[in-house]
């Protein structure tokens, strides 16, 4: 269970949710970028996808490529705190 009130909790929770039902999404890429320190701190993560990195970036360049670096390093930054919080809250 992921305490919802954690910084990021939501890209997290739909991360898991999309990777188990098998969708590449914003969210799924990145639990797979953080997937093993998800793991390490009690966070039950399937096998995250391959090369999330790359596939995060060309994604949202598809959508802006204007945006892209910006949101990349956001939602980067989004799920660092969450891990962070949750280290914390441990």
């Amino acid at each position: 269970m992921i305490d919802p009130d954690l910084p990021g909790a939501d890209l997290v929770a739909k991360g898991i949710e999309d990777l188990e039902s098998g969708v590449v999404s914003v969210e799924s890429l990145l639990v797979s970028i953080g997937a093993p320190r998800l793991r390490d701190l009690g966070i039950p993560v399937e096998a995250g996808l391959d090369d999330p990195e790359h596939r995060l970036w060309d994604l949202l360049a598809t959508d802006d490529p204007d945006s892209a670096h910006a949101r990349y390093n956001a939602l980067v930054r989004r799920l660092v705190s969450f891990e962070q919080a949750l280290a914390c809250a441990a």
